[in-house]
């Protein structure tokens, strides 16, 4: 370890792992090290095991479950938009070719109903419409609803950010989204599950910010369907761990070194506040650059604040969520309005079919911003989707932001995972540190001959 190099990056999660591959894509001479005796960090799969260990120190998995190499938990749900940022950056470093995918079959939105005369109050989940066809079965909307719906994603579909003569006589850059569904005259339950389920929003500020930010949303998760299934999500075999692994094995064929248990005692800086390195134990690693996730640096201050926390809550379960038309996989969203909250709740569910637990069962983990000082309560609403519980296990993480871009100093920290439920946000905070280090913007553009592999 005693030794130079261009760069040092601290923590083997996806973000850091990316980085890495894309500092030795440029010929850099990188160090990846990792407190941990696995890859991952947060975004890390873990076994039945490890599992246990991090959750119920001392006390083992039940039998019934089954071997360790059955198991593959993710400690940060999500799932993969397949036409976003995340994918195209597979693409590029052909990552992608160390994985393998399936399709998630489904997203769903919960709806509350107050109930009437002939109705019991309650709330029900409905299948967001992957395509025309599902569309036009869905109970999600009514005939009428549905005609004005299809005029709106006609809009979209047409609409070109930079042609104003595609916005139906709007100023989609400076007027609010709210002005768009007026429009439209879209229901209040149809702006729900388009602004949450299908542009992914997680609370309802964006009704009263420029348009262009949501229908650019909307666009991305009309592409991703049919990309490369039905439905517009991906998620690959043997959990989200291996994403992260498949970019540390970029970066060692570019000639990364890694070295996972190795303690970080200390970042080390010159007198000019520039950084200089890393300390473990008696061992010091040089480099004028130095990346890393927020749990090295948030006992110094000066670098990272806590805005928040998150809920992540991993059920095991013997049977697929109820109304889900007994689903391999599927996410939920419970919007904010639904639930009388400030924020969503995300359900996403997986199962034996992923390789990430054993034969029968699913993995369904749900996850929130935390809005009072009972979070366990505020994911009920949740839980009650997914019938009965074999296991539970709960998390209670705070979110950290960097609070310096690290241009002067040089240490580039990554921000803590929201608790969406896909890696748009985490692909966004990858790409600003490329552009801060670089001062160019990451190539995300597929040559003809790179499309050409893919197919193949």
């Amino acid at each position: 370890m005693d030794e130079e190099y261009d760069a040092i990056i601290c923590g083997t999660g996806l973000k850091e792992c990316i980085l890495s591959g894309f500092l030795s894509q440029k010929g850099k001479r990188v160090l990846h090290l990792d407190r941990n005796s696995y890859y991952g960090a947060d975004c890390a799969s873990l076994n039945l095991t490890n599992l246990f260990e991090m959750f119920r120190p001392g006390q083992n998995p039940p039998e019934e479950f089954g071997h360790n190499r059955d198991w593959n938990i993710d400690l940060i749900p999500k799932f993969v938009m397949a036409n976003g940022k995340l994918v195209k950056m597979l693409l590029k470093t052909t990552v992608d070719k160390y994985l393998e995918w399936k399709t998630v079959e489904g997203t769903y939105v919960y709806q509350y109903s107050k109930g009437g005369f002939f109705s019991s109050a309650g709330g029900k989940i409905y299948k967001v419409p992957g395509n025309d066809s599902e569309a036009l079965k869905s109970s999600l909307m009514g005939l009428w609803e549905k005609k004005r719906c299809k005029n709106f994603f006609v809009f979209i579909q047409d609409c070109e950010l930079d042609n104003p003569k595609t916005w139906e006589k709007m100023d989609i850059h400076k007027q609010p989204m709210s002005d768009v569904f007026k429009k439209f005259k879209l229901e209040s339950n149809t702006i729900d599950f388009i602004g949450h389920a299908v542009a992914m929003h997680i609370n309802d500020d964006y009704l009263d910010q420029p348009a262009a930010d949501t229908i650019e949303k909307i666009k991305l998760y009309i592409d991703s369907i049919g990309r490369y299934g039905e439905h517009p999500f991906l998620y690959p075999i043997y959990g989200l761990g291996g994403i992260p692994e498949g970019f540390s094995r970029f970066c060692a064929i570019h000639g990364g070194t890694y070295m996972l248990n190795k303690s970080i005692d200390e970042i080390l800086f010159d007198s000019n506040g520039k950084v200089t390195g890393v300390k473990s134990g008696s061992e010091v690693a040089k480099a004028p650059l130095v990346i890393c996730d927020p749990s090295y640096v948030k006992d110094t201050k000066g670098h990272v604040k806590s805005v928040g926390k998150v809920i992540r809550s991993i059920c095991i379960l013997d049977h697929p969520i109820p109304d889900t038309h007994d689903a391999t996989s599927c996410q939920i969203i419970m919007p904010q309005k639904q639930t009388g909250r400030n924020s969503d709740i995300f359900v996403n569910m997986v199962s034996y079919a992923h390789a990430v637990c054993a034969q029968g069962l699913y993995v369904a983990m749900v996850s929130t911003n935390v809005e009072t000082s009972e979070p366990e309560e505020e994911i009920v609403p949740a839980l009650n989707l997914l019938g009965p519980i074999l296991e539970q296990f709960t998390m209670i993480s705070d979110i950290y932001v960097p609070v310096h871009d690290g241009t002067d100093s040089n240490l580039y920290v990554t921000e803590s995972y929201d608790p969406t439920s896909h890696f748009e946000s985490a692909s966004n905070d990858v790409l600003s540190i490329y552009k801060r280090i670089f001062g160019e913007d990451y190539d995300l553009t597929i040559s003809p001959e790179e499309t050409k592999q893919e197919e193949e």
